[in-house]
């Protein structure tokens, strides 16, 4: 290595010391003063808890309201579709889920879901009018009245913001820590002449250590809303079957829909890769049981009921 490039690296090397170690040291005298200063836990916890769920409610009315612009989505009138409307008020009756409206609009692929907030609507893609029988239409949209009536979009969402605040204290206080092991780490390498080196170093294992603490609490967290989701469709299902006593007409309506999704490709269908097949890690990040599983539970519960 010639002298020039030595010196260079050693002026980069000790000028990332000082900012990383300033950094450190800010960072370090910041909580230090706010635990000097902490108010009671109780206080603490209630303030964190507060501002979670406070935000958590923000981002759920804003986030449906912004999804409900989107949808481009239009009233069912009662005229069109009288047969189904009787069976939807009668539902409405026997569950406290409100009385959504029942929206129409045409979806990248045939799905029904709910959106919550002010004016909770049930929004039902066009395709399936003719794709599902009206038996199977009522248990598709009991299901979805059960999501209203254990109000499972903002449970959901208020707890993502809870965790992820967690999540964010976790990572406040591995701040000193994260900075200066990284710096150092950097800065010493820059120093020897060997910039590429300093993740192999102890500091710098330990940097990655503290990093990979705040992503995998940050996936613990995703893996925790994700399995509440999987939970919910299950529970949905469940009510939907009781409420409507037609498990195999919701059985159905699944298996139609998931068809209806799956990509057509006639005699090139063996040639192309549709992601049908499911590994564990899918199933953990996915926000919906697998669609075998659910209609074998949907009819098991009809062998049951005879």
């Amino acid at each position: 290595m010639n002298s020039s490039r030595r010196v260079v690296l050693g002026v980069l090397g000790l000028g990332t010391l000082v900012i990383y170690l300033l950094a450190g040291v800010v960072g370090y005298w910041l909580l230090r003063a706010l635990w000097t200063q902490r108010p009671p836990v109780m206080v603490v916890v209630a303030t964190v808890l507060g501002t979670a769920l406070l935000f958590g409610a923000l981002s759920y009315w804003t986030g449906t309201a912004r999804l409900k612009r989107s949808l481009d989505a239009v009233e069912l009138p009662r005229s069109r579709a009288p047969a189904l409307y009787r069976r939807y008020d009668r539902l409405t009756e026997r569950m406290r889920a409100g009385e959504p409206s029942l929206l129409v609009a045409r979806l990248p692929v045939p799905n029904a879901f709910a959106v919550g907030g002010p004016g909770g609507a049930i929004v039902v893609d066009r395709r399936l009018f003719a794709l599902l029988s009206l038996d199977e239409l009522e248990t598709l949209l009991a299901h979805e009245l059960a999501h209203f009536e254990r109000r499972d979009a903002l449970v959901q969402t208020l707890g993502y913001s809870l965790t992820q605040s967690i999540v964010g204290l976790v990572g406040v206080v591995l701040f000193p820590v994260v900075v200066l092991t990284g710096g150092i780490a950097r800065a010493v390498a820059l120093l020897r002449g060997d910039p590429g080196s300093w993740s192999q170093s102890l500091l710098g294992r330990t940097h990655r250590g503290a990093l990979g603490a705040v992503a995998l609490a940050g996936f613990a967290v995703t893996l925790l809303v994700l399995s509440y989701s999987r939970r919910r469709e299950w529970a949905a299902d469940d009510r939907a079957a009781a409420l409507t006593g037609k498990p195999l007409a919701l059985a159905r309506a699944l298996r139609k829909i998931e068809r209806a999704s799956t990509p057509d490709l006639g005699p090139l269908t063996p040639l192309y890769v549709h992601g049908t097949e499911e590994s564990r890690l899918s199933r953990l990040l996915s926000t919906h049981p697998p669609m075998d599983d659910r209609v074998a539970r949907l009819e098991r519960l009809a062998r049951r009921r005879g």
